[in-house]
């Protein structure tokens, strides 16, 4: 596959999306948990969204791989998201990122865009994908980088 857009993945409702909806827009595609350290970055997510949601949809694919810490279902997850952090960019369903039953997307941009040292894995939650409009996989960013320093990154990008 050349691009993202061959792929459709499963809303938090049980709802089938085809990533070419998005055509033409940036994506950020987050794996995340409600139970992680790093679970806040909801919050600078949501920010980065609302400032820039004509130009980039953020993508969040919920994952329990990663310390056990994505224990609840979908609609457990959703409602964690809403009352917590208000977020209004689309929320997934539960998936796997890496091993055997990862979801053909992340195993997707794990080819495209590798981690430390060349390796694909997925290391923790809220590991991030940068792709263009066009549907190129462009970055990977660490759990560590926050929204603020991949927003810095896309307004040299979008403008």
């Amino acid at each position: 596959m050349s691009d993202i857009y061959q792929f459709s993945v499963t809303d938090s409702t049980g709802n089938q999306v085809n990533l070419s909806d998005y055509q033409g827009k940036w994506l950020l595609i987050v794996n995340t948990a409600s139970e992680c350290g790093f679970t806040p970055q909801y919050q600078g997510l949501q920010a980065m969204y609302d400032r820039l949601k004509e130009k980039i949809e953020i993508l969040a694919f919920p994952c329990n791989q990663f310390g056990q810490q994505e224990p609840g279902d979908n609609t457990q997850i959703k409602s964690f998201c809403d009352l917590k952090f208000n977020i209004s960019f689309p929320l997934m369903a539960k998936i796997e990122v890496n091993g055997d039953n990862a979801d053909p997307l992340y195993k997707y941009l794990k080819s495209e865009q590798k981690g430390v040292l060349g390796t694909q894995a997925i290391k923790w939650n809220f590991t991030k994908f940068l792709v263009s409009p066009t549907g190129e996989v462009l970055k990977r960013y660490a759990p560590t980088d926050k929204p603020e320093s991949i927003e810095q990154d896309l307004a040299k990008l979008i403008n």
